[in-house]
């Protein structure tokens, strides 16, 4: 797949309740969430099947985004369904086959000034035709740099919310990596121990059992991150969430990157040493192909994941 961004001119998105074109989705240039990163947002993807477009794990990733509204005290003016129902209508509209679809809630206002007491929350659900996060550096494998930046933690901002301003940690430490001639940074915990990718969980093998950083590590809890423990297990690979210290990095049979964007990337070469083989390796290769089995419908033992719109 490659990424084939949709024409905005005839795209219709879901903002408050109404269905309308791109280009009518417009809010006060001073609103709130655009000044201060107040946002709240999913990144959600579908897949073509031969019974229509599956959006993965739709279910999970909205009561993800009403965790996160919580988290933050957004008061969120619609339930969980009625946003699922709009990812789904925003989806059909479109005709889109593989496409990633963003939910995306925020303060609608434009006073200025840091309180948002009072302030109106509106809901907005964008989707687009998508493809390989990574483009064709996908198949090769990335490059990373652990950054100089540390992973925020709870202690700073919610980091188990998908908060926007969250992000701005994350795209200074892409922005240095990119920088050095890097693919992608590797954040560290505060605490100087593997945390995630800027967008991305991480996952090593090391002597054939799968290794994530542990929920103590300053991540956030990705979706993909399960589906792969999930589909580990299934399969009977050993799984270990711990602690990773970055040297089991640079040690370990293979490194992968999970994520809605990402789903299954292999990292060939972290901060210019060669992981393993300096290739995909099997593990995270039979990993990836069965995550893509099952989000295009054909591995029906996880079909409850999938919502066809």
């Amino acid at each position: 797949m490659s990424a084939h961004p949709t024409d905005t001119s005839r795209l219709k998105v879901w903002l408050d309740g109404k269905m309308m074109p791109y280009g009518e989705a417009v809010v006060p240039i001073m609103n709130h969430s655009l000044h201060y990163g107040s946002g709240i947002f999913e990144g959600v993807r579908g897949y073509e099947t031969p019974r229509g477009t599956a959006i993965f794990r739709l279910d999970d990733h909205i009561r993800r985004f009403m965790g996160s509204a919580k988290i933050v005290r957004m008061p969120i003016p619609f339930k969980a369904k009625e946003i699922s129902d709009a990812v789904v209508k925003v989806v059909k509209e479109n005709r889109l086959g593989h496409c990633y679809i963003r939910p995306f809630g925020f303060y609608n206002d434009s006073q200025i000034g840091l309180s948002t007491l009072n302030k109106k929350a509106s809901v907005y659900v964008y989707a687009t035709n998508f493809g390989a996060y990574f483009g064709e550096t996908k198949k090769r494998g990335v490059s990373c740099k652990i950054s100089s930046m540390r992973r925020i933690n709870s202690s700073i901002l919610p980091s188990r919310a998908k908060g926007s301003g969250n992000y701005l940690n994350s795209i200074i430490a892409n922005g240095e990596a990119k920088a050095a001639g890097f693919d992608e940074a590797i954040l560290l915990s505060s605490d100087g121990h593997v945390a995630e990718g800027s967008g991305e969980n991480i996952f090593l093998v090391v002597n054939g059992r799968l290794v994530a950083p542990d929920r103590g590590s300053d991540i956030l809890l990705g979706i993909t991150r399960d589906t792969i423990i999930k589909i580990a297990e299934a399969t009977g690979l050993e799984v270990e969430e711990r602690t990773v210290h970055k040297e089991e990095l640079y040690t370990a049979d293979e490194v992968f990157f999970t994520g809605t964007a990402a789903e299954v990337t292999p990292i060939v070469n972290i901060d210019g040493i060669s992981i393993g083989s300096g290739d995909e390796g099997p593990i995270t290769k039979m990993l990836a192909g069965k995550y893509s089995d099952i989000v295009t419908g054909k591995d029906r033992k996880f079909s409850d994941w999938l919502t066809y719109a």
